[in-house]
């Protein structure tokens, strides 16, 4: 058998076009979003695998995923390009309008040179928001033919052409059936949640109930012999603290069982991204989350009591400062964890009883830090917005 050295110039010899080039990739990128599901990672995660491998395929300095909530605006809203603090300026997610709706009412790709020349462009970004010429859109259609998505491609030098495209509609379809499959997967897991809570209520009902019931019961025993006999009075007294004690230890061990099942599988850092996210959404409030990527904390009551008061501070903070942006901030000094959740919310009197009495959180944030031996302080007053700070000093 005779081999010869093929001639790069010779058209007879087979060069494979970049589509094909680019196939590999392509694979990858959805084995990655696969391998995410099957991985237990949240739909945020699956999304950001998807978005991120959308920019690096199509060569483009800007890439978005967004999913629609039905209403008008998004229910999610992934990036890649951007910094975390270009992305935390821009405000709220944006609306289901212009370009971005029309990906989402229309099952036919769009691309164009300069997304300024279309009607549908209403010439319009956030104050900080890059200037975006050339456009790729694409909408991710579900198994059932819902359009449950798109892909926003921008700003690629010398624009986007047809195998741009068609790399990311193969993405795209493959994309449906993994942002399916993993509502599917934390549908399942809420609904084990959802069974986990039943369970406690039922334990609740069954073992505190009735050591309150005995409470109320030797209460009005000892009441009721007052008058006649004060040594039994004084006996069935002490009973009630023995009891109360009692009922407190079972509520206690019942409330360390209501761990969320994120933070047994995510740790602190992957509850609170589900958290933030959650609430943004909810509330149209910019929620920025800077974790320290070398922090560690020591225990799993620690990590509770954490995500307890952060998850207090950020209600406050868009329910009743009606903060427009919030940042949390989570790392480490010599050992000591620190925590910070601060707003541009309305601001209040942290000393003001009439206040205290209204909204109990504040005094639960207070003793769920010192019951951990750390420090919690609120600094607020009306008009400057809110820092809660919470630092726990390493255990032993």
């Amino acid at each position: 058998m005779t081999w010869h050295t093929a001639n790069a110039s010779d058209p007879s010899v087979y060069r494979p076009s970049r589509m094909a080039q680019q196939l590999n990739p392509t694979l990858k990128a959805v084995s990655d979003a696969v391998l995410a599901i099957a991985a237990n990672l949240s739909v945020d995660e699956v999304l950001q695998k998807l978005v991120n491998a959308a920019r690096e395929l199509a060569g483009a300095p800007y890439a978005a995923l967004g999913i629609p909530d039905g209403a008008g605006g998004f229910r999610r809203f992934l990036v890649a390009g951007m910094s975390d603090e270009l992305i935390a300026s821009l405000g709220p997610l944006p609306r289901t309008h212009g370009m971005l709706g029309a990906m989402l009412s229309e099952r036919e790709p769009y691309r164009t040179e300069d997304i300024h020349d279309d009607p549908r462009f209403r010439g319009w970004w956030p104050r900080r928001h890059p200037d975006m010429r050339s456009f790729l859109g694409v909408p991710i259609v579900s198994p059932d033919g819902t359009i449950i998505g798109a892909f926003y491609l921008t700003e690629k030098p010398g624009g986007f052409d047809a195998e741009d495209q068609e790399l990311i509609e193969l993405l795209a379809a493959h994309a449906s059936i993994a942002i399916t499959n993993a509502r599917l997967y934390e549908q399942s897991r809420e609904l084990s949640i959802l069974s986990e809570r039943n369970r406690l209520a039922l334990e609740l009902h069954d073992v505190v109930s009735q050591k309150l019931f005995s409470v109320m019961l030797t209460a009005e025993a000892a009441s009721a012999q007052m008058d006649r006999d004060l040594v039994a009075a004084q006996a069935q007294i002490e009973r009630v603290r023995e009891l109360a004690g009692e009922a407190l230890e079972e509520l206690r061990s019942l409330i360390l069982d209501l761990r969320p099942a994120e933070l047994e599988r995510d740790g602190l850092a992957g509850a609170l991204r589900k958290e933030v996210d959650l609430l943004g959404r909810m509330h149209g409030a910019s929620i920025y989350l800077d974790i320290d990527p070398g922090f560690t904390i020591d225990t799993g009551d620690r990590e509770l009591a954490l995500l307890r008061i952060v998850h207090e501070a950020l209600h406050n903070a868009v329910r009743h400062a009606h903060a427009e942006h919030v940042t949390v901030r989570v790392g480490g000094e010599n050992g000591t964890v620190i925590v910070e959740v601060a707003d541009d919310g309305v601001g209040f009197d942290p000393d003001s009883a009439e206040l205290r009495s209204r909204h109990l959180g504040l005094t639960s944030m207070e003793e769920r830090a010192r019951e951990l031996r750390g420090r919690l302080r609120i600094d607020s007053k009306p008009g400057t917005g809110t820092t809660v700070r919470v630092e726990l000093k390493p255990n032993g």
